[in-house]
């Protein structure tokens, strides 16, 4: 188990990439660690280069914030969420990126057009239906489009992505940013050609074995 303090530095220092990279506007989006049981999440309303480590809130997946702590993310429940179904879950990215918002308010999942898409999981990149930032309705919508996948994309709002750390969840929402600018440019000329279900079932496989092998 890494140190706590440790732990809360590398929440606040994949916030900072948010904003850097340009994934996620000013303080728009969250981060979370799950940690000892409970999770680490980025405090709501706060600029993150304010942030110090005893600003990211330790809190228990049903709301229990300890004394002395800042007011959590809004979008705590759907953070909680997603760890409680998917035990893989060790981290988590919710950013505003600008293509995938974009499809996000179309209503439009992102289809097989590009082998990648399977990096996320499965042959498509699910928009879940939209619900209220910050309720439990929303955190409902997100579980179900991210079953069986490591991404979703939530309709008038953003996306979201898991990892078995800190730096997967940031490199798969950089990837759902990727897809989404390619597939909407894709669009610009019409709908492009899809791979088909059989191909897609082979990248995933591919896929599971792909890269290093982790200590």
């Amino acid at each position: 188990m890494p140190d706590e303090n440790w732990a809360r530095q590398s929440v606040i220092d994949t916030a900072l990439d948010l904003t850097r990279s340009g994934l996620s506007p000013q303080q728009s989006g969250n981060v979370s660690l799950r940690f000892d049981g409970d999770m680490l999440i980025t405090p709501t309303g706060m600029n993150y280069h304010d942030l110090l480590p005893d600003d990211i809130v330790r809190m228990s997946f049903d709301g229990t914030v300890g004394p002395r702590q800042r007011a959590p993310s809004s979008e705590w429940h759907m953070h909680a969420a997603i760890y409680a179904v998917r035990a893989e879950a060790q981290a988590i990215v919710h950013a505003h990126s600008d293509y995938a918002t974009t499809l996000a308010v179309m209503g439009r999942s992102i289809p097989p057009f590009h082998y990648m898409v399977a990096l996320l999981g499965g042959r498509d990149i699910r928009c879940a239906p939209y619900a209220t930032f910050g309720t439990a309705e929303l955190a409902a919508q997100a579980v179900e489009a991210i079953r069986d996948r490591k991404a979703c994309l939530l309709a008038h709002h953003g996306q979201i992505a898991f990892g078995r750390d800190l730096a997967e969840a940031l490199k798969l929402a950089h990837e759902v940013e990727t897809l989404s600018a390619q597939y909407w440019r894709a669009l610009q000329i019409g709908e492009p050609p899809l791979l088909p279900d059989d191909e897609m079932a082979r990248v995933v496989e591919k896929f599971h074995g792909y890269g290093q092998a982790r200590s």
